[in-house]
């Protein structure tokens, strides 16, 4: 990871470090609107990167179309998460408690993979995979509180930002090819 990466990365971290407390301060329903907004955000900004990506480079590459199916799928996600604000609030619960558990089993098999591979931080992936899914499965018993919600989405928020802060720090193994 280069340095403006690196900077990315703990702007990032700190901005949702600042919202998770801006989410607990707000009532229940603001802050939980704020957390499908900045979701449905996050999805549309990630999937239009892909289409960009794909159109400037990846249709050139050997399975770049790969990049164009992730993009729109990613996409639709996003507006899809942008018109549930509308709708009653469990579904909201259920998409994002999904997204969390989704992201988890992801995170766990990365660093799965990573530990196949002997990656040093492997532990870090696992953990953050760990606690995404932790944070599902409270949410999922705790469906009747909004107010429980969002203090579960806010630490789970916060042990994300505070794991990538630590990502950002970490020196990076660089292979040379002579």
């Amino acid at each position: 990871m280069g340095k403006i990466g690196r900077i990315r990365n703990v702007l990032i971290g700190i901005l949702m470090i600042l919202l998770s407390l801006v989410m607990l301060v707000l009532e229940p329903e603001i802050g939980f609107l704020i957390a499908a907004v900045i979701l449905s955000v996050a999805l549309l900004v990630t999937g239009i990167r892909l289409l960009f990506y794909y159109f400037t480079m990846a249709r050139h590459m050997v399975g770049g179309k790969i990049q164009l199916y992730v993009g729109l799928i990613v996409l639709d996600f996003g507006i899809f998460t942008m018109t549930l604000t509308h709708v009653p609030h469990i579904y909201l619960i259920l998409y994002m408690l999904g997204t969390h558990a989704f992201g988890g089993v992801i995170n766990i098999l990365r660093a799965l993979e990573a530990r196949r591979n002997a990656a040093s931080s492997w532990k870090l992936k696992f953990s953050q995979g760990v606690v995404n899914l932790l944070v599902a499965v409270l949410c999922l018993f705790s469906l009747e509180s909004t107010r429980l919600l969002v203090i579960l989405y806010c630490m789970g928020l916060l042990y994300s930002a505070i794991v990538r802060i630590i990502s950002a720090f970490r020196k990076t193994a660089i292979v040379y090819i002579q």
